[in-house]
Parts: C-alpha cells; structure tokens; sequence
C-alpha cells in the first residue's frame, strides 16, 4: 500500500466515510460487494469440501469487508495492513480476525504461519496502488501459498480495462484515483510470483453513475448471465493457484 494511503487512512472521519458511505446499504459497492459474497462463500464450500478448513490472510484488509464475507468458513483469519485506523474500524464493525500493521514499504511482509490449506484475499488493492505495490502484494501472497496445494488466492479487480467504464479513461487521465488494469496485466503480475488464475467472474456490467437506473440495472441482471460476460464486466474477481516458484 502506498504511504498516500496510509495518510488518508490515518483520518477517522475517512475510515468511517469508506465504511458507512462508500458501502452504505443499497449502494453501488455494497451491491457488488452482496454478490461477491455469495460467489466466495460457494467457492470456499466448493475447493475445500472434505478438507481442513482454511485460514484466510486478508491484505490490504481495510475494514474486514472480505473477512466478514468468509466467517464461519475458515478456521481463522488474519488481516494486514498500514493504517491502524481502518482495522481498528474493522474490529469494531465485527470482523473477527487477528490484525496486523505492516510497513509502507521495504521488505515484503511475512504471513503468520497458520497452516495449510489457506486463501489469500486481495481487495480494492491493485487500482489503489503503484505496479511496485501491487508485486510486493502478489509476493506476499506467494509466501502465504508456497506450493499449487496450499491453497487459493482470491484478486479483486475493480476497473476492468475491457469494460464500459474503459470509456472514462481519456477523460480522467493522470488523476490521482482513476486506473484500470486489463485481464492480460493481472495474469502477468499473478504469473510473475508463480500463480496461474484458475476462474474468472465479473459483477457488474455497469459503472457506478449508472447504478441507479432501473432499466440499466435489469440490462446488467441479463448481461450477467451470458456466456463470456465476465470480460466486460466492470469489477472481476480471480481466483489463482501457485504453480511454479
């Protein structure tokens, strides 16, 4: 994570705007974030059916949103990241997990040796930070799944270079919290540290200003379920194992 975000983060009224505003019931996030949910609950149910349940090593874990998404399926949970504030906010919404504050840069950060099998959740990281972070992020998790039966690793994201909101990308060029990646950038940033995506699913179709259009909303519902829709979509989450050190 980047010392920018540490500093805004350090802001109590930022931390509560992210939790209460960004995700306030029936907004765009939270809906999106409803639908993730399910998706990760019936993934873990599926890859770890007749196993130990996993541990789960958040990064970036801001207010434990992905913690919270994964209670009661994983046998524990631990949450890194710089600023204090967003997991102290995190324990106080009920995310259950030990927290960890890492450091702005410099080594990659160790995870807590919790056993195997685990999965290692990324969310709203990548578009957050510069192409040094996100390496040291993936590395990372690359300690946490030192071989393809560790586990699984679970990438948000949330500004798909293939889809509708690409068309804002003249118009927002060079500011500071506009960025998108395409598919091919994540496969090669998760192939760098040994990881091969194993599962592809998007979440929306739509961009937030068009969220509260009904008709646009009912277009997404059905985009949603065409075959090869998940390459469009605005918001994608991959699923990955380690195959090669």
């Amino acid at each position: 994570m980047t010392s920018d975000y540490t500093e805004v983060f350090r802001d109590t009224e930022a931390v509560e705007k992210y939790e209460s505003v960004t995700y306030a019931p029936d907004s765009y996030a939270s809906r999106i974030n409803d639908r993730q949910r399910d998706y990760l609950r019936s993934l873990v149910r599926r890859e770890f059916e007749g196993h130990h349940p996993p541990v789960q090593h958040d990064f970036a874990c801001g207010t434990g949103r992905a913690i919270r998404t994964l209670h009661g399926l994983v046998r524990e949970a631990h949450g890194y990241d710089t600023s204090a504030e967003m997991m102290a906010k995190a324990a106080e919404v009920g995310s259950r997990a030990y927290w960890h504050q890492v450091a702005t840069d410099g080594p990659v950060p160790a995870p807590v040796a919790a056993g195997f099998p685990a999965i290692v959740t990324m969310f709203r990281l990548l578009l957050n930070v510069d192409e040094a972070v996100r390496d040291r992020a993936v590395a990372f998790a690359a300690k946490a799944l030192p071989h393809r039966g560790s586990g699984l690793l679970v990438v948000e994201n949330h500004g798909n270079a293939g889809s509708l909101r690409h068309l804002r990308a003249r118009r927002h060029d060079g500011e500071r919290w506009f960025a998108e990646l395409s598919h091919d950038e994540v496969a090669a940033l998760l192939d760098r540290h040994g990881f091969e995506i194993v599962e592809r699913r998007g979440f929306s179709m739509l961009t937030p200003s068009l969220h509260d259009h009904r008709l646009a909303r009912m277009a997404d519902a059905a985009a949603r379920r065409m075959p090869g829709a998940d390459g469009y979509a605005v918001n994608v989450l991959y699923t990955a194992r380690r195959v090669h050190a």
